[in-house]
């Protein structure tokens, strides 16, 4: 379920940098209309053979595939239809769509999460019965989630995943540099030390269940467990998982909870040291005070190093109720293919392919790639289940109980197992 490394979202847009001239003389030739304006821009066409609506993610996500569109439009003489939505918009209007015996969608952004809720319903259409299928330059671990039965049903599009946002001069105060950011144990050696001078250390978000939960599992992962075995059953009330929560007691003790805003904020602005967020969040430039790296897995410098990055990917796939799947495949072909790709990252894209976060020109423009090619390579989707928004909702709120000291590690721990237990022996003897 886990494996070493030694065998092996609304979120920001991220800018654009000044000096891309380079990448707009490179890429101008072949995808001259992908990129024009801020918008969606539609190709002229006359008599178009089709017009495909596009279930979407807004935001980033969105907007680098509506400047693609043009280049398509022109060459496939169909309309493609925008339709940004927010998440929760997206999940259940696609999935409700899917009653439907023609969908009025033709190609929709999903989060991995949602996989087994879609495949149980057969939201999705088997691309490969369609002629797509996964090349190897995308990167290995951001395919898991995409294959059913041997087959593709998703095409990782958008690589969104967790790293570790430090202020610069902070972690240099505390004696590392970046590289040497190791372990979790040197990320609260880090927080102690600012917290002794009256910094924050550790900055965290407690707003939502969600959220709780998502920025511990890194946590969790790097002490080399889960919170579902093989089965999906929840691990909840185990030693391995108490041990990892009293270190996040711990980290959370250097710092405080915050919404999104207010721990970019505080990071940036030299008033705590570390958090965990997201690429999208925050561009770094070699003069900002704050970047970010990919967790390393590793509990201690000299234990093995476990997959512990969290996905947030967005993947793109046809509904198999979509009436235009001739040009719905061919879409996803051209949004997939690796120039068109690679195109995209002045602009906000991140692909989740070699030859995009690999590239020495784009890495001299946006070093922080790197970093978010690393966290892909070592990232972990969320457990693939239909109950999983409820388990994490249950999870949460007992975890929000700990850290408010209105229970033990014991009481809570043993309380979610129970709770969680009886509700999947309920939704799934229905």
């Amino acid at each position: 379920m886990m494996h070493s490394l030694k065998n092996g979202k609304t979120a920001k847009k991220i800018g654009i940098l000044t000096g891309t001239l380079f990448f707009g003389i490179v890429f101008s030739c072949a995808l001259s209309a992908c990129f024009e304006g801020n918008g969606q821009k539609h190709a002229p066409l006359k008599n178009p053979q089709a017009t495909l609506t596009l279930a979407l993610r807004s935001g980033t996500y969105s907007d680098v595939i509506k400047r693609c569109i043009p280049e398509f439009e022109a060459k496939f003489n169909v309309i493609c239809d925008v339709q940004d939505l927010s998440e929760e918009g997206l999940h259940h209007g696609v999935a409700d769509d899917a009653q439907n015996t023609e969908g009025k969608f033709d190609l929709c952004m999903v989060d991995g999460s949602w996989m087994a809720e879609y495949t149980a319903k057969g939201v999705l259409a088997n691309l490969s019965e369609l002629g797509y299928d996964l090349d190897s330059d995308i990167i290995p671990a951001t395919k898991t989630i995409c294959y059913q039965n041997g087959s593709v049903y998703l095409a990782p599009y958008y690589g969104n995943v967790t790293v570790l946002l430090y202020n610069k001069l902070m972690v240099k105060e505390a004696g590392f540099s970046p590289d040497e950011i190791n372990s979790l144990e040197d990320i609260l050696e880090i927080c102690r030390f600012q917290k002794k001078r009256h910094n924050l250390g550790f900055m965290y978000r407690g707003d939502t269940a969600n959220n709780i939960v998502v920025d511990f599992l890194p946590i969790l992962l790097s002490r080399g467990t889960w919170v579902v075995d093989e089965n999906n059953n929840p691990t909840i009330d185990t030693p391995e998982f108490a041990q990892a929560m009293y270190f996040y007691l711990s980290l959370r003790n250097t710092g405080r909870a915050a919404k999104k805003d207010d721990l970019i904020a505080a990071i940036a602005n030299k008033s705590a040291a570390i958090g965990i967020g997201w690429p999208g969040w925050y561009t770094p430039t070699r003069n900002s005070s704050m970047d970010y790296i990919a967790l390393t897995g590793r509990y201690r410098s000299d234990r093995p190093a476990y997959n512990a990055n969290i996905y947030g990917i967005w993947a793109i796939g046809i509904p198999e109720n979509s009436t235009h799947k001739k040009f719905a495949i061919e879409l996803l072909k051209f949004l997939m293919d690796r120039e068109v790709q690679k195109a995209t990252v002045v602009h906000g894209g991140v692909p989740c392919r070699y030859s995009s976060l690999n590239d020495g020109e784009i890495l001299a423009q946006f070093p922080q790639y790197e970093a978010v090619r690393k966290a892909l390579e070592s990232g972990v989707y969320r457990p693939v289940m239909e109950e999983w928004s409820q388990f994490y909702t249950i999870l949460g709120r007992e975890m929000k109980a700990i850290i408010e000291n209105q229970k033990t590690v014991h009481e809570g721990l043993e309380e979610a197992q129970k709770e969680l237990e009886e509700m999947l022996e309920k939704t799934r003897n229905k």
